[in-house]
């Protein structure tokens, strides 16, 4: 049975491969991180399988009856003053082998002066987008395996225009207990658009990602390496300030190896203590650091760190992401266990 589930998984993975990255489809709120642990940790992290309902809103298959009563809600001040924040719950039933999942997803533009061709004012207007999530995971018996899914309801308004939209997302996760080893892929977003803004139907942002996790032996620290956006191997974009020019005015632009290319795939995080009342973590994003970072000047792009701490049927948890010189991101968040 276990096959067969992976080979259908694999099928519905290898008909994404042609998936878009960030700026060539919309509902791009749906590939922001999920909570201020998520971010600390390099930012899509999908093998997290404990008390965090809101990992459940980036994989579905990490949901597990630890969850049972969770409540989640995080918030951030986004880039540019955008507001961003989300919101789940978990319940379990059926001897603690099957949970439900509900989670909201939420982004504010902020208010935007309006022009039209001449010039002239047409007042202020704004943007939001939301998701609401229904997911449902199940333990394959007898088995290390866990299989979810969750459905996506999106609704968009960026100023006068509108659209509706639908998406799926589908994870397997392993679960070793005697090695505390887990290991885990999942397809993002394979969904379309309802309704168009105007007339022009849009992909959305479709991502398929990998991750492994495991907490060392005798330190008590849990690493994780995620491998990102594996439906499109070349992500990378050469960056018109690096282009060299030689004495005889001929231009070169920048070069992307392989190595290159798989670190822009990659993200590595570590937590301290992960499972105490209190425990740090940090993380490293190697494509945004490639992306963002300012050429011959080191301003530490793609750092992130944060902490977490639990105070009796509550746990706060705070992130610092550093995007660019000029601009960084702080995440906030609360869990609260309703058991």
């Amino acid at each position: 049975m276990i096959k067969q589930i992976a080979t259908l998984f694999l099928l519905c993975v290898s008909s994404t491969l042609l998936a878009q990255l960030g700026g060539e489809s919309t509902y791009q709120f749906l590939n922001l991180v999920t909570s201020p642990r998520q971010a600390a940790l390099g930012g899509k992290i999908i093998t997290n399988f404990d008390q965090d309902v809101s990992d459940a809103l980036y994989n579905p298959a990490s949901i597990n009856g630890d969850m049972h009563n969770q409540l989640a809600l995080n918030f951030s001040s986004y880039l540019g003053g955008i507001g961003y924040g989300t919101a789940s719950y978990a319940y379990t039933y059926d001897r603690r082998l099957q949970t439900f999942h509900a989670g909201i997803t939420y982004i504010n533009y902020g208010q935007f002066e309006g022009y039209d061709l001449d010039g002239n004012s047409t007042g202020e207007f704004s943007g939001n987008e939301v998701a609401l999530s229904g997911a449902y995971n199940y333990k394959i018996p007898w088995s290390d395996f866990y299989i979810g899914g969750a459905v996506k309801i999106i609704s968009s308004k960026l100023e006068q225009y509108s659209s509706i939209g639908g998406a799926v997302d589908v994870g397997i996760m392993y679960v070793n207990e005697d090695i505390d080893f887990n290991a885990a892929v999942v397809v993002r977003n394979f969904g379309t658009q309802f309704t168009t803004y105007a007339g022009l139907r849009e992909p959305l942002p479709l991502e398929v990602n990998f991750g492994m996790s495991q907490t060392l032996e005798y330190v008590p620290i849990r690493w994780h390496m995620t491998f990102e956006n594996l439906q499109q191997w070349p992500i990378r974009f050469a960056n018109p300030a690096r282009t060299t020019t030689d004495l005889n005015g001929n231009q070169t632009e920048e070069k992307v190896g392989f190595v290159s290319e798989l670190l822009r795939h990659t993200i590595l995080g570590a937590e301290l203590f992960p499972d105490r009342g209190f425990n740090l973590r940090i993380g490293y994003n190697f494509r945004r650091s490639e992306e963002l970072r300012i050429a011959d000047q080191r301003d530490f792009s793609g750092i992130s760190f944060g902490v977490g701490i639990k105070l009796n049927k509550m746990k706060f948890s705070y992130t610092h992401a550093r995007y660019t010189s000029a601009s960084n991101t702080s995440f906030f968040g609360l869990q609260i266990d309703l058991n």
